[in-house]
């Protein structure tokens, strides 16, 4: 072997001692799941101790560009945005075949890391050991940066992950405290026959309905629909079922107790939280079914002749008011072989391919159609038939449906 070439080959061995020493740094610090900040700053000094590298600038993309490491320049870069030129590299490139600001030109090579066929970030390195000049060694540098952002973009989809489990089964047992809410039984007896249907359409919804057993005489029902989905609609919906129950054990009084719920959804509500409700106490020896509509859909009584009235009376909705500006309690007779349709705006706002709304309207039409269907098929066929009014369209929102077949 020629005296001239030993030199040479001493350099490129301890260059590869080096990069193994570089590469094992890393792959050490990665198995010992550090955070993103401590990688940041050993692969600083790997690049500057160990490979020798006197500049540093790194740019990842984390929503947007940032500056994760900036040393050995008088610049301050952190500070600087990535001009277009250098976003669009996609190999190595030196800074000086690019038309940018002469600030860029201390660091002297841009490194651009790609995984996936996606740029996570840009090196750039200055006033390098010589060695760094050929590009293997500049291909060592984009490789061990590589290795670097991908454990680092991993660890991050690991915490996501960890996070939306954890978001997951928080919902999870909100949805199953939002089922406990309803009612475990309805009645099917001499007097009357009560069905419900629930369609949350996130896995938690902001509709409810109740049934109350007051005395052996009288009971009360409602539905209701809080404004917005999710979680906070659940919680609002939860202390409004708690207030109703509470304020039932100490009067039947319909002013009463819608007033006292208005008060308590405006103090506990957030934001621009507002509840809608139809809430009726019936008296089985009477007949008689007093009601109060606080700006809910109306629900539609449906005489055995076909004809039907919809109740409409009551109030404002609940919550944004202290006081309520007005307020009425009606009273129906109720005769016999009637059925009275409640439900959420989710059912009526509905639209076909021409954007017409299935309605109020077309309830009624069905109601007439099929009013001698059980109660469970009836709500079968009734969310059947909106379905199909618009087969592309899938519900925007929750449906409850609550039905009371008077015998």
């Amino acid at each position: 072997m020629p005296d001239i070439l030993i030199p040479q080959l001493k350099q490129e061995l301890n260059l590869k001692k080096l990069e193994l020493t570089a590469l094992l740094e890393i792959t050490q610090a990665i198995n010992n799941n550090l955070p993103a900040n401590a990688l940041y700053k050993i692969y600083r000094f790997t690049l500057l101790a160990q490979l020798q590298i006197s500049r540093l600038v790194l740019y990842v993309h984390d929503e947007n560009w940032e500056n994760k490491v900036c040393v050995g320049t008088s610049q301050d870069f952190s500070k600087q945005p990535l001009p277009k030129q250098i976003l669009e590299i996609r190999e190595i490139t030196r800074t000086s075949k690019l038309n940018i600001d002469k600030r860029w030109r201390d660091l002297e090579i841009v490194i651009p890391v790609i995984h996936n066929n996606k740029v996570l970030a840009f090196v750039m390195i200055g006033n390098f050991n010589a060695s760094y000049s050929n590009p293997e060694a500049l291909n060592f540098v984009q490789t061990l940066s590589n290795i670097m952002l991908v454990a680092i973009e991993n660890h991050k989809m690991a915490r996501q992950r960890l996070a939306q489990e954890s978001i997951r089964r928080e919902i999870e047992i909100a949805r199953e405290v939002q089922t406990m809410l309803f009612p475990k039984s309805l009645p099917n007896d001499k007097d009357v026959a009560i069905h419900a249907s629930y369609i949350p359409h996130s896995t938690i919804g902001g509709d409810y309905y109740d049934y109350i057993e007051i005395d052996k005489d009288q009971f009360l029902f409602c539905v209701a629909d809080v404004s917005g989905k999710g979680v906070p609609a659940s919680l609002l919906m939860s202390n409004f079922q708690a207030g109703l129950r509470t304020i039932l054990r100490q009067t039947t009084d319909l002013n009463t107790i819608v007033s006292e719920l208005n008060h308590l959804i405006y103090i506990n509500a957030i934001a621009e939280k507002f509840i809608t409700c139809f809430v009726a106490i019936y008296n089985r020896v009477t007949r008689e079914l007093s009601y109060v509509n606080a700006g809910h859909n109306a629900p539609i009584l449906l005489h055995e002749n076909n004809t039907h009235d919809l109740l409409n009376d009551g109030c404002t909705m609940l919550g944004v008011f202290d006081v309520l500006p007005f307020m009425s309690v009606s009273t129906v007779q109720i005769p016999k072989r009637s059925v009275l349709l409640c439900y959420t705006d989710g059912l009526t706002e509905v639209f076909d391919a021409d954007e017409a709304e299935y309605g109020i309207e077309g309830t009624i039409d069905f109601m007439q159609r099929h009013r001698f269907l059980s109660s469970k098929v009836l709500h079968l066929e009734l969310l059947r038939e909106i379905n199909l009014y618009n087969e592309e369209a899938s519900f925007s929102d929750d449906i409850t449906l609550l039905s009371c077949r008077f015998k």
